[in-house]
């Protein structure tokens, strides 16, 4: 019977735990969307994870929602991403990247004017972006026309290669939170029509056309996908279908494994997503969300599930693994750093003595 600390394999990895660290935006990247030495020593304190999955990181130029996050898409930034992968594998650790493309999340002020893109010209509603000139409301998107979208399908693929030259051991595709490739698949923010919009099948291309391209890139693709989160004011009206749909239709994708945040971190929608995942989907089935080791263990034991990514506590405790092993206490992570620039709260959390 498995539990959190039998080896899985993980295409041409194998992980040495299931306990897997989160994509955790840290706004740590340095000029230019650049990462940085202190981004490498972040990430090799946390090589005992079965696997890291890397921060968000921006596929194409001109694509910021947040302050000082990575991207992907220079040759700076793929030498900058080169001390993080070496300092991991030195460390013993296995990382892949998460490319991201922030759609309506996006704000002229973070992209020198350039209005943000969407399927559909639907701002966030509700809540509010970090700017160098403070909080401002989220802005009206431009809908993408259809003839547009081949360069952004040729955008992820670009930075998966990047990705792969950098030292990466694969990528995981970015479908949820509210960003763009999620924005397409739900409903709510997807109001199109033609061939990108109306049925499940249209909204899911744009996501079906990023894997097939990354997938030529990469040997070790995921995908993460959150359809019944609300944050950036998201909404579907059939989550659990749509969950079910990808599900059986990944299998046919090459993907390895499907990353399901499991539950809405604003509490405002409900159902079941791991059930359907793991009646549909042939690979590796991760969760996130909510869990901590007990439940872990038992929803891996009982074979709901094959791995946790675990975000926050992860974030204070580098060595999470040998805690959860040892039932060992865990540190308390401080949201007031984030965000933030700079060591505190990001690389000065203790590991056990």
């Amino acid at each position: 019977m498995a539990d959190l600390f039998t080896p899985l394999r993980l295409g041409p990895l194998e992980l040495p735990n299931r306990v897997l660290m989160a994509p955790l935006t840290r706004s740590r990247a340095e000029v230019g969307h650049v990462p940085g030495p202190l981004m490498a020593e972040y990430y090799a304190q946390r090589a005992s994870a079965g696997l890291i999955i890397a921060e968000a990181t921006m596929v194409m130029e001109g694509e910021s929602s947040f302050i000082r996050e990575p991207g992907i898409h220079s040759q700076a930034q793929v030498d900058g991403w080169t001390l993080t992968t070496d300092a991991v594998h030195a460390a013993g650790g296995r990382i892949v990247l998460q490319l991201w493309h922030g759609g309506r999340a996006c704000h002229p002020l973070l992209n020198g004017g350039r209005q943000p893109v969407a399927p559909s010209p639907i701002a966030i509603s509700g809540d509010e972006i970090h700017t160098p000139e403070g909080k401002k409301p989220y802005v009206v998107p431009r809908e993408l026309a259809d003839a547009e979208l081949p360069a952004i399908v040729a955008g992820f693929r670009q930075a998966a290669r990047n990705a792969i030259a950098a030292g990466f051991d694969g990528v995981e595709v970015h479908g949820a939170n509210g960003y763009l490739l999620d924005e397409f698949l739900r409903d709510g923010s997807n109001r199109r029509a033609g061939p990108y919009g109306g049925p499940i099948e249209n909204r899911a291309r744009l996501v079906l056309e990023v894997i097939e391209a990354v997938r030529q890139e990469a040997e070790l693709v995921g995908l993460r996908i959150s359809p019944l989160n609300s944050y950036n004011a998201m909404v579907d009206s059939d989550p659990v279908g749509l969950t079910r749909w990808l599900a059986e239709r990944l299998n046919s994708c090459g993907l390895e494994y499907l990353h399901v945040m499991r539950g809405d971190l604003l509490g405002q929608q409900h159902g079941d997503l791991l059930t359907p995942v793991r009646e549909h989907f042939n690979g590796t089935l991760i969760a996130n969300m909510g869990y901590d080791g007990s439940e872990a263990t038992a929803a891996i034991a009982a074979g709901a599930i094959d791995a946790v990514a675990f975000g926050t506590a992860f974030l204070a405790n580098p060595d999470l693994p040998e805690r959860l092993r040892c039932g060992a206490p865990l540190n308390s992570p401080d949201p007031a750093t984030f965000y933030t620039p700079g060591p505190a709260g990001y690389t000065d959390y203790p590991a056990l003595p």
